[in-house]
C-alpha cells in the first residue's frame, strides 16, 4: 500500500469544464499524482491544450467535446471514456455557468433552463452513469463543484444558486444511493480568480473581498487543488456525502459581487 495518501497512480479521472479554471488546475494536479485524465468541455481545441499538458507530465490524456447541458452528449462521453480507459474512478462535475441578466423578470424560460442544465441535470446524468459504473466495479470518486451561492443571498444570480443548491442535496443522495463502494462529496468555492473574474470591476472586488472575506482576497485557481486531491484520493476514504467550502470564509456572507 502506498504510503502517499494523495498517490492517483493508474486512475482514471473525468473532469468536465477541464480545459480552463479550476477544471484544468484539477487535472494537471491528479495527473502530478499518477492519474490519466478525461478533458471535457465545448470547444475541443481547448481540451486538447490541457490534454498535451497532461502528457507533458507523462500520462495519458484524452479530450473529447461535450456539451454538460445536454442528456445524450453525456451517455456519449461516458461511453467514449470506458471504452478508451477501461474504466473510470474519478468523476469532477466542474462545468457551470451563470449568465448575467439585467433583471428577474427579464430571465426567459430558454436561460433559467440553460443554467439549470448545465449545473444540476448534467451532473446528475454523468453522475448517475459513472456512479454505476464504479459501484460495478472497483467503487470511485464523485466530485461536485458546487459554489457559495448555494448557501448565501445570490443577487445577480438566482437561477444558478437554485440549481448549485440542488447540487450540494443531490451530493448526499447520490453518496447513498453508490455507497459504500463509490464516495460522492462536493467543493463548493467561493470566489475565485479565473477567466471569469476578468469581467470583473477588481477595483470594487478587492474593497468587498478586504470587508467580507475573513481571508481578505479571491482564491487563486491553484488553491483548489488540495480538496480535490484530497476528495479524490485515499486521504478522504471515510468522507462521503459532504459539502467542503473552499470559499477564504465567505460562508454566511452576503456575494461579495453585489
Amino acid at each position: 500500500m502506498s504510503t502517499n495518501l494523495f498517490d492517483l497512480t493508474d486512475k482514471v479521472a473525468l473532469i468536465t469544464g477541464g480545459s480552463r479554471g479550476l477544471g484544468r488546475e484539477m487535472a494537471l494536479a491528479f495527473a502530478d499524482h499518477g492519474a490519466d485524465v478525461i478533458i471535457a468541455s465545448r470547444k475541443l481545441d481547448a481540451c486538447e491544450v490541457v490534454a498535451r499538458e497532461v502528457e507533458a507530465r507523462g500520462r495519458r490524456a484524452l479530450a473529447v467535446a461535450c456539451h454538460v447541458g445536454r442528456w445524450n452528449e453525456l451517455d456519449a462521453l461516458a461511453e467514449t471514456a470506458i471504452k478508451a480507459f477501461g474504466h473510470v474512478d474519478i468523476l469532477v462535475n466542474n462545468a457551470g455557468l451563470s449568465p448575467l441578466y439585467p433583471s428577474l423578470d427579464a430571465i426567459t424560460e430558454e436561460l433559467f433552463d440553460k443554467v439549470v442544465a448545465l449545473n444540476l441535470k448534467g451532473p446528475f446524468r454523468l453522475a448517475a452513469l459513472l456512479g454505476k459504473h464504479m459501484s460495478e466495479g472497483n467503487g470511485g470518486s464523485i466530485i461536485n463543484v458546487s459554489s457559495t451561492a448555494a448557501v448565501t443571498p445570490s443577487p445577480k444570480s438566482e437561477p444558478y444558486g437554485a440549481a448549485k443548491a440542488g447540487l450540494n442535496a443531490l451530493t448526499r443522495s447520490l453518496a447513498y444511493a453508490y455507497g459504500p463502494k463509490v464516495r460522492v462529496n462536493c467543493i463548493m468555492p467561493g470566489p475565485f480568480l479565473t477567466d471569469i473574474s476578468k469581467a470583473w470591476d477588481m477595483e470594487a472586488f478587492n474593497k468587498a473581498a478586504d470587508a467580507r472575506i475573513p481571508l481578505g482576497r479571491g482564491g487563486l485557481p491553484h488553491e483548489i487543488v488540495g480538496a480535490a486531491l484530497y476528495l479524490a484520493s485515499n486521504a478522504s476514504s471515510f468522507t462521503t456525502g459532504t459539502v467542503i467550502a473552499v470559499d477564504g470564509g465567505v460562508q454566511g456572507n452576503p456575494q461579495v459581487l453585489d
